[in-house]
């Protein structure tokens, strides 16, 4: 974890955002203070509630199945236009 001002990371947002996109967490201070933390955004897609969904009905095969599909159809709504999905 690597700590930077924030007069410095203003200077340097480019490589902040490098450094964040390469897995590093980096800690920014005003008068000594922790202020914020950047670092990689949590990839998900959606998959592992798929998963645990499959799972779910496997379990439970006598709940309405049309919730479940509900659930999965409202997730795919919501995914069309995420800018985080890629």
């Amino acid at each position: 974890m690597r700590l930077m001002t924030a007069s410095e990371a203003s200077r340097n947002f480019a490589s902040v955002l490098d450094r964040a996109e390469h897995g590093e967490t980096i800690v920014i201070t005003r008068g000594g203070r922790r202020l914020a933390l950047i670092g990689p955004a949590p990839v998900a897609n959606g998959g592992d509630f798929a998963d645990a969904l499959t799972a779910f009905r496997a379990r439970h095969p006598e709940d309405d199945p049309a919730y479940a599909d509900d659930v999965l159809g409202s997730r795919d709504l919501l995914m069309q236009d995420d800018p985080w999905n890629d």
